[in-house]
């Protein structure tokens, strides 16, 4: 799977038990990536998960790769290595 085919989406950490796995690249809240301050995480999926079409959950934001990147690079999740994990 390619990268820079996916979609990604910050989210708040409230919604993380509204998120189905089977549905997003992440196998469980144990893979996710958290922001530094814990009040956001990282999901990415090839196809829009039904809990994001239906609005269970509202995204803080949606991404292509190449925006995902420089969102990471922001103070509120840079101390996690961008490249490796992605």
């Amino acid at each position: 799977m390619k990268k820079n085919n996916l979609t990604y989406a910050t989210i708040s950490i409230d919604d993380l038990p509204k998120v189905n796995f089977k549905e997003v690249n992440q196998t469980s809240a144990d893979t996710i990536r958290r922001s530094l301050d814990l009040t956001e995480f990282l999901l990415s999926w090839v196809n829009t998960p039904s809990f994001i079409e239906n609005e269970l959950i509202i995204p803080i934001g949606i991404y292509n790769h190449k925006e995902i990147l420089e969102i990471l690079k922001g103070e509120k999740w840079q101390n996690n290595e961008v490249e490796n994990e992605l």
